[in-house]
């Protein structure tokens, strides 16, 4: 018996179908809302779902739109994507297409895919301690490869540029493309539809409808940036010893002034004035026995990295940014908080016994440190952490004056032990000269010592151990090179892994 296959249905291959892939924010059910309309609106039969990925950044949402003539009855639709059986895939952000491309979304027979090429970075990479941004270079090439025709283009800055948001762009870009018989008219009209924020999305659809057709894009105008370094102002009797230190920044070498001048600024912001010319004293410690012909670069290093390290994180530190205006005014723009809305901002305040033993009088605060019996009870009362509301007046005003405790601070036992540690690392780094290049990257493993709290604790750990390995390398003529390998190797991952295995491939051979 031979058995002959069903015919296929005509009206399956009529089906058009696009997934568009996009996290929290970037309008992706607006986008997905638009495509249905324009599709009904010329006669289509039109269906479209969503699966939500895990969170914000570790899944984004699938949406899914099938469409068909509506002339040859309903056909019944699909609720998911299948690999290979894509005809335009949309994705929000270029790790996106990536991943559209590994699920088997996007295939060289049939998709057109439309990417826009900014980054918005996935949760992975911002654990990683170094810089952990993947690669889009890898992912355009791919794309390239794997679509039928691919159309990319930063459709994120196009559409800020014009007042909207990217769906807008995205779904200009899809219009550009040809790839949905519908005219430009209906998809603007579909736009118009929504009563919202029309203008600005009919200006970012048009420019992105352009791009998508290799048209030159009218540049949108842009407020003009000042690249002068922030003005400082204050009382005559403060000035006048600001200036003084600024002098001081203006004598040293070019490129070590311009990292000086910043350093400068951040500690005085970070204290007083006094604490930045205790940073300059330190930075011409440093240039003092730097190399001209090596263009300075030990005494640049310094600048920075001395600044960092006069900057910890502490409680003070913490409360003092939370409060700052500029922050809320960041939060409410990053939010799109608009006039009559209201913002609730919750902080989530986490000290370790250690930051609040730090707190007091250095010598207290040792006593406490050592006892057990003090750090338990510490331990107790703070382990829980504190979630504080500083929409609220309460929370706001303890943040407040917390931050404002700027006169305490170098009484405490924190202080001190920061000032031991910079200390130490500056004697470290130094000892190396005349081993220029080695002394440099030992100055640069500072970096790995940031934040506070548990994370803090961690890049103290990953630096000493750095430091231990660079003396055990040190007397090698590629020792600056171990250094930066061991730590790059720290930046890697936050448990120290890949350390682990720097450090054990250094002593097989010391």
């Amino acid at each position: 018996m031979t058995l002959h296959p069903a015919p296929m249905d005509p009206n399956l291959s009529q089906i058009i179908k696009l997934a568009v892939l996009a996290v929290g924010g970037q309008g992706g059910g607006v986008l997905t809302g638009w495509i249905e309309d324009v599709a009904r609106a010329h006669g289509y039969a039109a269906q479209a779902t969503s699966v939500a990925g895990v969170s914000q950044r570790t899944g984004a949402t699938v949406y899914y739109v099938e469409m068909a003539p509506a002339s040859g009855g309903v056909p019944i639709f699909s609720l998911m994507p299948a690999a290979g059986d894509v005809d335009i895939m949309i994705a929000a952000e270029m790790m996106e297409a990536g991943r559209a491309i590994m699920r088997g979304f996007v295939t060289p027979e049939r998709t057109t895919l439309i990417a826009s090429t900014h980054r918005a970075l996935a949760v992975s990479e911002k654990m990683e301690p170094g810089n952990g941004i993947a690669n889009s270079d890898e992912v355009m090439a791919a794309a390239g490869l794997m679509a039928k025709r691919f159309i990319a283009a930063d459709f994120e800055t196009l559409a800020v540029q014009n007042g909207s948001v990217i769906s807008a762009a995205l779904f200009g870009a899809l219009a550009g493309s040809g790839a949905l018989p519908f005219p430009k008219a209906g998809f603007e009209a579909a736009i118009a539809k929504g009563g919202k924020g029309i203008e600005g999305s009919l200006r970012a659809f048009g420019a992105a409808y352009a791009a998508a057709r290799g048209e030159s894009v009218a540049p949108a105008p842009k407020v003009a940036k000042s690249s002068a370094a922030p003005s400082v102002t204050g009382p005559a009797r403060l000035m006048e010893k600001w200036a003084g230190l600024t002098a001081r920044v203006q004598a040293m070498p070019e490129p070590v002034a311009e990292m000086a001048q910043a350093g400068l600024q951040k500690v005085v912001d970070f204290q007083d004035l006094s604490y930045g010319a205790a940073y300059l004293a330190r930075v011409e410690a440093v240039l003092v026995r730097d190399e001209a012909a090596q263009r300075f670069a030990l005494s640049v290093a310094a600048a920075k990295y001395i600044a960092n390290a006069m900057c910890y994180d502490d409680v003070i530190r913490v409360a003092d940014l939370k409060t700052r205006g500029p922050r809320f005014a960041r939060i409410a723009k990053e939010m799109r908080v608009k006039d009559g809305n209201l913002l609730h901002l919750t902080e989530f305040m986490h000290p370790r016994a250690e930051e609040i033993a730090g707190m007091l009088p250095v010598r207290w605060g040792q006593r406490v440190l050592g006892s057990a019996r003090w750090m338990a009870r510490l331990e107790r009362w703070f382990s829980k952490g504190r979630h504080l509301r500083t929409d609220g007046l309460a929370a706001y005003v303890t943040l407040y004056l917390l931050g404002g405790m700027k006169f305490w601070r170098l009484r405490t036992l924190r202080h001190a032990q920061e000032v031991a540690h910079l200390e130490g690392w500056l004697a470290a780094a130094l000892a190396y000269l005349p081993r220029y290049d080695l002394a440099v990257e030992v100055v640069k493993c500072r970096r790995l010592v940031k934040g506070y709290s548990d994370t803090h604790a961690r890049g103290l750990s990953k630096f000493d151990r750095v430091l231990a390995g660079a003396a055990l390398v040190a007397n090698r003529d590629d020792a600056a090179d171990w250094v930066r390998r061991l730590r790059e190797a720290a930046l890697k991952d936050e448990e120290g892994k890949a350390l682990d295995g720097a450090l054990a491939t250094i002593r097989s051979f010391a």
